[in-house]
């Protein structure tokens, strides 16, 4: 034997067995098949054949690698360059720029304000946001802002004319350049600062306004931002106190005579998850910017954006339930153990089914939400919709996310706690949904303001919940309940019970949807675990009698 054979024999003491193929090279729309249900059911079936084409994108080996490199080779603040000069920058792995290009292109940042369509606009965006984000989450931080701040700025065209057709365009053109010199646009957002939170009444950062410097009504901001998300967008929207209170500015990076704003990055976040996007903390001096509506008025004139990144903030969740129940079910098609193949366990199969109950459940409330954008401006009962089912929603879909995913990431055993496999990625970027754009507290007590202020959002949801009565006993009983309890309670007790009656609105909900528009065998597992008096409370707690196979089935991709 020669050295080359003797080394390859000392090498060769195993061979790889018992591991599932990578999935790869799939397409991720037409594989999920509750998604393509709610594509052509809420009103956006024109969009299929685009989404199609999305789809088989964001399933190839190359995107998958992009969104591992783009969290591998995380964002690097410049603060200045090499002879010493202030420059604010930050560079990413070319990943991040292929990631952002895949999603601009597509529309994910401006398809719902684009009217390509008379209906289901708002719903084939939200389909192209919840495919990219299966790609990579992070990059859904600068296109969701963007798709958010545009009916904001659209309202006052006097003042955003020269970014707003910018905005919508579907040209990723990144660097940091005065706007008529660019194809694209993006923006970020400034609210929160180190000693309010959640609580933005409390910020102090400070606007003087200011005459005669390019365009009116312009002010000049000096303060900081405890997280300013995105700086390397081209515009800001920031909340400062204005002589007339809290009020809402439009601040661009680069001034309209070409010079920088005085926009100072201090740091970047060391986070949890959503390592691929840059967060910041930052200072502003002096730095320019425009108002946005009447001073003292800032958390008004900003309410649509609101809604507009929770529902994000649901879709992204949801999309992020689907990769890991898509990587579960996988992997237990092929892994065997104990002499047999883990998706013809038992058990597993009762967990498996179980999360891609979940999965489903999430998915279809999301989207039944888009339809509410697309239809609130013409219609009362979508409008009401929109504004206390996207609370309902952010609540409960972004806590039942990383549970979801601790569970799909043990389905793989220790090979789900290795990075390489994608699923620490998962459990890591869940959180952040659940913290942005208002923590749970915060969107319970918003839901509760809601029924508080006007007798009919509570009417309406009742109303909602009553299309599926009938369906289902267990679900006509725990609606029953839930409408006992709900006028019995006084206003003290609802604001201590605040997070347990959101959770009941929103299970509800959730099942009154799958007994209307899921398959059979989902809805009657979801009524049956999560609405009936006893029920289990880890996942794979189903009880007897669940049809497990066109769950799993309807679940599993293929390659």
């Amino acid at each position: 034997m020669d050295i080359a054979e003797h080394a390859t024999a000392l090498h060769a003491t195993h061979k790889v067995l018992n591991q599932p193929p990578p999935l790869v090279n799939y397409n991720v729309f037409t594989q999920d098949v509750t998604l393509a249900e709610c594509v052509r059911r809420e009103g956006a079936d024109w969009a299929e054949t685009r989404l199609t084409d999305l789809g088989a994108v964001v399933g190839s080996e190359e995107v998958i690698g992009w969104g591992q490199e783009a969290n591998a080779f995380g964002p690097v603040l410049r603060t200045h360059d090499r002879y010493g000069q202030r420059i604010d920058e930050v560079t990413f792995h070319p990943s991040w720029h292929a990631l952002l290009q895949m999603a601009v292109q597509h529309g994910a940042h401006a398809l719902s304000w684009q009217h390509e369509q008379p209906q289901g606009n708002h719903v084939a965006r939200a389909a192209t946001f919840y495919l990219c984000t299966q790609a990579e989450a992070g990059h859904g931080c600068p296109i969701s802002m963007t798709h958010a701040a545009y009916p904001v700025l659209r309202v006052y065209p006097e003042t955003t004319a020269p970014w707003l057709p910018l905005l919508t365009t579907n040209t990723y053109d990144p660097g940091l350049r005065p706007p008529q010199e660019k194809q694209g646009l993006l923006c970020g957002m400034g609210m929160t600062e180190k000693q309010g939170g959640s609580d933005v009444r409390a910020n102090t950062t400070r606007a003087r306004p200011v005459a005669g410097y390019h365009g009116e009504p312009a002010y000049v901001l000096t303060g900081h931002k405890w997280f300013c998300s995105a700086p390397m967008c081209d515009l800001f929207l920031v909340l400062a106190q204005a002589p007339g209170g809290l009020t809402c500015f439009l601040m661009p990076r680069i001034l309209p005579d070409g010079t920088r704003n005085n926009f100072f990055l201090q740091r970047l976040k060391d986070k949890l998850g959503n390592r691929s996007n840059a967060s910041s903390e930052v200072e502003f001096v002096d730095a320019w910017a425009v108002r946005l509506g009447k001073e003292g008025r800032g958390v008004r004139t900003i309410i649509e954006m609101v809604n507009c990144t929770r529902l994000d903030c649901v879709l992204g969740t949801a999309a992020l339930m689907r990769q890991g129940v898509a990587q579960a079910i996988h992997h237990a098609a092929y892994r065997e153990a104990f002499g047999r193949r883990l998706l013809e366990q038992p058990l597993m199969r009762n967990v498996l089914a179980d999360l891609a109950i979940e999965s489903d459940a999430a998915t279809i409330l999301a989207f039944r939400l888009a339809r509410a954008c697309d239809r609130s401006h013409s219609d009362g009962h979508e409008s009401f919709i929109q504004r206390l089912g996207t609370a309902i929603a952010k609540y409960w879909v972004t806590k039942r996310g990383p549970q979801l995913a601790a569970e799909a990431l043990e389905c793989l055993g220790g090979n789900g706690y290795v990075e390489e496999s994608g699923m620490p990625r998962i459990y890591r970027e869940m959180p952040v949904n659940s913290v942005w754009e208002g923590s749970g507290n915060v969107i319970c007590l918003d839901v509760l303001r809601s029924m508080g202020k006007d007798p009919q959002t509570l009417d309406t949801f009742l109303a909602e919940i009553a299309r599926g009565h009938g369906a289902d006993q267990r679900l006509d009983r725990a609606s029953a309940r839930f409408q006992q309890d709900i006028v019995r309670m006084a206003a003290e007790e609802r604001e201590w019970q605040a997070r347990r009656l959101v959770e009941r609105m929103a299970l509800l909900w959730q099942g009154t949807l799958l007994v209307q528009h899921a398959h059979p065998a989902v809805a009657d597992a979801f009524c049956a675990s999560r609405l009936a008096e006893e029920s289990g409370h880890a996942f794979g707690t189903l009880p007897t009698g669940i049809d497990v196979d066109p769950i799993l089935a309807r679940a599993r991709p293929t390659i």
